[in-house]
């Protein structure tokens, strides 16, 4: 008698197991790219609000010009690192999900640059109110793609972490400027933080 064809959701999660095995051997899972976004944002994030506080020497230019895209860039390229090392290791629909998934988290940081560039050349907001706007929606842009990711690979953890980071920009945008590098810091930053040990954990356990 022969084996049923598998259907729809067990292929996927066969996908997603067999995915999250190669990336463990390989020493390539998520824990240490969300480590280096933890730092990025603890730290980027961390000092931008900082250097709004009353009596801070530090003129914001610093934090905005220089601390952050160095910190940022840094998180982009060890993560393309990764994900190219890793990638090596996987073929046929892992590899083909994994860059369809990195092609949209470039094409949606594109679309988004774009939008926010143009509506603040308009003028038509204050300093404040273009802070909001650039930490808002990049924090959204970023939980909508874990949540996806989280669908793909049938991971409940990162999909969780896409939930929170939705939650953490409708935050950001409530409390106002400059409260809302503060909410970058703790809950964006917190939140990669505590992914990355969990996923660590995993690794360690083989789970």
């Amino acid at each position: 008698m022969e084996d049923e064809p598998m259907s729809a959701e067990e292929s996927l999660n066969l996908i997603a197991q067999q995915d999250r095995r190669t990336r463990r051997e390989l020493g390539g899972g998520p824990a240490r790219m969300l480590a280096a976004w933890a730092l990025a944002w603890i730290v980027g994030w961390g000092f931008t609000y900082v250097t709004t506080r009353p009596g801070v020497g530090v003129p914001g230019w610093v934090a905005g010009g220089i601390v952050v895209p160095v910190l940022f860039l840094g998180a982009v390229a060890y993560s393309a690192y990764t994900s190219i090392r890793t990638g090596r290791g996987i073929r046929g629909p892992s590899r083909t999900v994994g860059a369809m998934y990195g092609y949209g988290w470039a094409l949606g940081s594109i679309g988004l640059m774009v939008v926010d560039i143009r509506i603040t050349g308009f003028q038509a907001l204050s300093t404040d109110q273009v802070s909001l706007l650039w930490t808002g929606t990049w924090l959204l842009l970023t939980g909508v793609m874990y949540l996806a990711g989280g669908m793909v690979w049938q991971d409940k953890l990162m999909y969780g972490l896409g939930a929170w980071m939705i939650v953490s920009a409708a935050l950001s945008v409530l409390v106002g400027y400059p409260a809302n590098f503060l909410v970058l810091t703790v809950c964006g930053g917190g939140g990669f933080l505590l992914g990355a040990i969990v996923y660590f954990v995993r690794e360690k356990t083989g789970r």
